[in-house]
């Protein structure tokens, strides 16, 4: 399992185009959790990915608990943030159990990677602290850009999976709606929903603007009120009972 979870590493090297995409995106939901939950005791974060919202989370006063499933991400990770001070467990989601409980969790991008999206989520719930926040980071299918190319003609299939999602291991995306009702299946209660970067054209297009740093910023700012146009959807969960 863990060698089929090895043959995307590539894809979070720090080699690819969508890099510039990611970045913004990985960066940004982090510090908008931070404005909810302050200083939590202890996090349980699942899946290193490339590696920013570890970095981010590593900083807090708390316990930092990272899940990750491949070696070779774990490698990777540690070679470009080696002074990184969270406690990252080598384990699959589905395989991880603890007596402990957790102020926060988050899942940043990795339930379009997992078979089976509502086992995590319903494995997770008692993993909770009582007064404990959940928070899910997804790609949405009906981002902005892709809207377009569908309008255009040029994205048939809003859903459908590219190239680059395929080397980053993904087998879904989400939509406002469909991420709606798994949370509620899986038994939470959505407080809040928000966008994660609203993007308005391809990456290789918005490469070509040479944008400054203070629109990308205010891409991010504006996402906050348009999840379902933006690049990816932050769902604020607790365990509904």
């Amino acid at each position: 399992m863990n060698r089929r979870l090895d043959l995307h590493v590539a894809a979070y090297e720090g080699k690819n185009i969508y890099d510039f995409d990611n970045e913004i995106s990985l960066t940004w939901y982090p510090k908008r959790i931070a404005r909810v939950v302050k200083d939590p005791r202890a996090v349980l974060d699942l899946g290193l990915g490339h590696g920013f919202a570890t970095e981010i989370f590593s900083g807090g006063p708390g316990r930092h608990v990272v899940l990750e499933g491949s070696p070779a991400v774990i490698e990777n990770f540690k070679l470009r943030f080696p002074d990184n001070k969270s406690e990252v467990i080598e384990i699959y989601f589905e395989e991880f159990d603890t007596d402990e409980r957790f102020d926060l969790i988050v899942m940043g991008f990795v339930l379009e990677h997992v078979d089976d999206p509502l086992l995590i989520l319903n494995r997770f719930r008692k993993f909770l602290a009582p007064a404990g926040k959940l928070f899910v980071a997804v790609p949405n299918a009906e981002v902005m850009n892709r809207r377009l190319g569908n309008l255009a003609g040029m994205l048939p299939d809003m859903q459908a999976l590219s190239e680059n999602d395929l080397v980053l291991g993904h087998q879904r995306y989400f939509t406002v709606d469909s991420l709606t009702r798994l949370v509620s299946d899986a038994g939470y209660k959505l407080e809040k929903m928000e966008g994660i970067y609203l993007k308005p054209f391809a990456t290789s297009q918005l490469l070509s603007l040479n944008l400054d740093t203070k629109i990308i910023q205010a891409l991010c700012e504006m996402g906050i009120e348009y999840p379902e146009l933006s690049c990816g959807m932050l769902a604020q969960l607790t365990a509904d009972g």
